[in-house]
């Protein structure tokens, strides 16, 4: 990651604000998050301002979650950052940026879910409403949602650095998995729409169950497969039958297979990440490496 040289203070927020959307200025201005792409920003008590701070891809994302979340939000039952003013950018701060709805719970990868049976209804039910054949002005998903073959180099480098550094104590189990999902059958309906990064800091909770939805940057269409992964990512028991019995229409075996390989893509990579964080390195964020491993346990499991 390459952050920005511009140093984001509430500061200079507020001057965003009485530059381009004086009625704002007045409110308080406070840190709420640094992600991976966006530093959030509450403004008052239910907006937020997200800017790009880490990766040069942000800008594009932030101007796909501005165009395209207002049409998805409605039907959606879960609390999701919904974009109400677009920032352009300026001398003061030369990238866009954009206002959105502020979503209260602390990120799963710090709070974790722990009422499982009530998280998996809501996820479930959370990820019907999503999942609807996409229009054509769905973009296509960076390195998400399409056949798992296409991933298969990212997944023995994967492999490769967390086995090489103790993390995964049983890679042939875990390429047990992977083979598995890769052989399963591709994905040959219409492309649905995707939140394509459903991992555990892109879902709140509040008191142990999962309360909202944020980080839609890379919103897209594809395979469900991508999403449905979130269920061995999120849920302390895996995909239960909660789960299966709200999501509609119900997965196919094909389909959660490729869920599977999913979910060990992203299990490895948030191990990864944690094990940067813990040794203080870029881009390492320590909170994601118990999850990936929690994750990695109950598919190797089987759950």
């Amino acid at each position: 990651m390459t952050h920005a040289d511009i140093e984001v203070t509430a500061e200079l927020v507020r001057d965003l604000l009485r530059e381009q959307h004086p009625d704002l200025a007045g409110l308080t201005v406070r840190l709420g998050a640094r992600g991976w792409d966006n530093q959030i920003w509450r403004v008052g008590d239910e907006l937020a301002v997200r800017l790009p701070w880490a990766t040069e891809s942000a800008d594009a994302l932030l101007h796909k979650e501005y165009d395209l979340v207002p049409g998805i939000a409605p039907r959606l039952p879960l609390p999701i950052p919904v974009p109400q003013r677009l920032g352009e950018p300026s001398e003061r701060f030369p990238r866009p940026w954009i206002v959105t709805t502020w979503v209260p719970g602390t990120p799963a990868d710090r709070a974790p879910v722990t009422n499982g049976s009530e998280s998996a209804a809501i996820l479930a039910t959370f990820l019907t409403a999503l999942h609807q054949p996409a229009t054509g002005e769905a973009p296509a998903g960076r390195d998400r949602g399409g056949p798992l073959a296409r991933y298969s180099s990212g997944f023995e480098k994967l492999l490769a650095s967390t086995t090489g550094k103790g993390l995964v104590p049983a890679p042939d189990a875990v390429r047990a998995v992977w083979e598995d999902a890769v052989a399963a059958p591709v994905w040959d309906g219409p492309p649905i729409w995707l939140h394509g990064d459903l991992h555990p800091a892109n879902v709140l909770t509040t008191a142990g169950t999962i309360s909202g939805v944020i980080d839609f940057g890379d919103l897209c269409a594809g395979d469900p497969a991508c999403d449905l992964a979130s269920a061995w990512i999120l849920l302390p028991n895996g995909p239960d039958d909660h789960f299966q019995d709200a999501y509609q229409p119900t997965a196919d075996a094909a389909t959660l297979r490729r869920a599977r390989g999913n979910a060990v893509l992203r299990a490895l990579a948030g191990m990864l990440i944690g094990d940067a964080g813990v040794h203080g390195l870029p881009g390492g964020k320590a909170t994601w490496g118990p999850p990936g491993c929690a994750s990695l346990q109950r598919l190797v499991g089987g759950a």
